[in-house]
C-alpha cells in the first residue's frame, strides 16, 4: 500500500447489526435499489455518515431509524474499524461497529438502498451471502463472546483487500 503524507482524514461512519428479539436473526439491507451503488447486489448491515456535531452512538439510533424505522434501545459497541482507500474513489472509512440487541418499531420491508431482510447469524457468519470482499474478516468479532471490543485496521485498493489486522 502506498504511504500517504498528511494526516489521516477518514469519512466518520457507523455499521450497525440488529438482532431479532431470539437473537438468531440479524437485519440486513440487500443493496438492490441503484445499480450506480458501489455496494450494488451486496448484504450490509444498517448505518453510514457521522454528520457534524453527532457522537457516534446518536448517529448509530439515527441511522437505524433511517433506514429501518426502528427505535434502538441499546446499542454495543463490538469494535471500531480502519479502512483506508475504501471509498469509491479511495477515500479513508473509519467505522464504528455495533450489535443492536434491543430495539422498539417494527422494520420497514425496504429503504432507499434496498429491501431489509432477517438473516439467520449463522448464514451470515458461514458467508453465504454476497458481501464486502472484508467482511468475513471481521464479523466473526462482531457476534462472538468476547466482550472486548476489537479495534482493527483493512486497507483497500481497487476494491480489493490488501491486509487484516486487529487488537482487543
Amino acid at each position: 500500500m502506498e504511504r500517504r503524507v498528511g494526516p489521516y482524514t477518514p469519512i466518520l461512519a457507523t455499521l450497525g447489526f440488529v438482532l431479532s428479539p431470539n437473537r438468531r436473526s440479524v437485519l440486513l439491507v440487500y443493496r438492490d435499489a441503484r445499480p450506480e451503488d458501489p455496494a450494488f447486489g451486496k448484504y450490509n448491515g444498517l448505518g453510514g455518515k457521522l454528520e457534524p456535531g453527532e457522537d457516534v452512538a446518536s448517529g448509530m439510533r439515527r441511522e437505524i431509524w433511517e433506514e429501518a424505522g426502528l427505535e434502538a434501545q441499546e446499542l454495543v459497541l463490538r469494535g471500531t474499524l480502519s479502512w483506508p482507500g475504501f471509498g469509491k474513489g479511495g477515500e479513508d472509512w473509519f467505522g464504528f461497529i455495533f450489535l443492536v440487541p434491543r430495539w422498539r418499531g417494527q422494520p420497514r420491508s425496504s429503504n432507499s438502498e434496498g429491501r431489509l431482510v432477517w438473516v439467520p447469524t449463522e448464514r451470515l457468519l458461514r458467508q453465504e451471502l454476497p458481501m464486502w470482499p472484508g467482511d468475513r474478516y471481521f464479523l466473526p468479532l462482531v457476534f462472538d463472546d468476547d466482550p472486548r471490543p476489537f479495534h482493527g485496521v483493512m486497507p483497500y485498493e481497487n476494491g480489493r483487500v490488501l491486509f487484516w489486522s486487529y487488537s482487543r
